[in-house]
């Protein structure tokens, strides 16, 4: 995907966008464990401490895993897509988590998440784009957080999720949404396509800090900061 240069405030970047500690790492946001190989260019990349960096790592294969089984109602389908059957292959430990989480009813197969292990990731996700599409990066807990399934939305909840908020306030003065907001003038956010099918989200700014994520167009995700 082709990123625009920051122009704000770069002293809002100094440290990391997680913590506000001193920076050692540059992260992926999206982590390419989300992503399909080959991966896409210009991936985003924000400043990142050591210990936030690596804190991630054993979450997110987890919740890439988590996502892929769901969809494919196995641990051992021979569907999953490459980049999760790596894992499994590399990490019995998400493999076994995920078989003895699996379940089954009159509704059909699904599996039990560890939810504070995606809501980290999701945490992970909203503040990185915070920072690297608004230039405000978010340290506070967020105000709200939705984590749900796309298809277990009603109709009217859907078109909500995935209509760009609209607002007359903008972003910071030369962050990349900020430039985005001046080509298409006049206009709300919209969404940002990392990879098709596999990632995307949209940044915005208005009566606060909005966040959307969609995994695999199967989880869908709002964090929110007043």
């Amino acid at each position: 995907m082709q990123q625009l240069r920051n122009y704000g405030d770069s002293r809002q970047l100094l440290g990391c966008v997680y913590c506000g500690g001193d920076t050692t790492t540059r992260d992926h946001v999206p982590s390419k464990v989300l992503l399909d190989e080959p991966y896409p260019t210009e991936l985003p990349v924000v400043p990142a401490c050591s210990a936030c960096n690596g804190g991630f790592s054993m979450d997110e294969p987890y919740v890439a895993c988590l996502i892929e089984c769901t969809l494919r109602g196995s641990v051992d389908s021979k569907e999953l897509r490459e980049k999760v059957r790596r894992v499994l292959a590399a990490r019995p430990t998400i493999r076994e988590e995920l078989r003895s989480s699996r379940r089954e009813n009159k509704d059909g197969i699904f599996f039990e998440p560890k939810g504070d292990r995606v809501l980290n990731v999701v945490l992970k996700l909203a503040r990185g784009h915070a920072a690297f599409d608004l230039n405000e990066p978010q340290f506070d807990q967020p105000e709200s957080v939705s984590i749900r399934p796309l298809i277990s939305m009603s109709d009217e909840e859907r078109t909500n999720f995935e209509t760009p908020p609209e607002s007359s306030i903008w972003p910071e003065v030369g962050s990349r949404e900020f430039q985005r907001l001046a080509l298409r003038w006049p206009g709300g956010s919209s969404w940002l396509s990392v990879q098709p099918g596999r990632y995307r989200y949209l940044a915005s700014v208005g009566d606060g800090i909005v966040v959307r994520i969609v995994l695999s167009e199967y989880l869908a995700c709002e964090v929110t900061w007043p």
